[in-house]
């Protein structure tokens, strides 16, 4: 169970071998998670994912002032 919650495959899919939580943790909570939901999309949740993404994209355009 620790692996799951701690490590799971997904963490560092991707092809640098990176985690995605040590390049999100100096980003913003938005812009973070929208690269989250990015980095992971193939490896988790597929489409679902990238709506994700879309969403806290959207939200963080909505905050811009004009």
């Amino acid at each position: 169970m620790t692996e799951a919650v701690n490590h799971p495959p997904h963490y560092n899919a991707h092809p640098s071998g990176v985690e995605c939580i040590d390049i999100v943790e100096h980003m913003s909570f938005n812009v973070g998670n929208a690269i989250k939901y990015l980095w992971r999309w193939k490896q988790k949740g597929g489409k679902q994912d990238l709506e994700k993404a879309r969403w806290y994209i959207n939200r963080m355009m909505e905050g811009l002032k004009p």
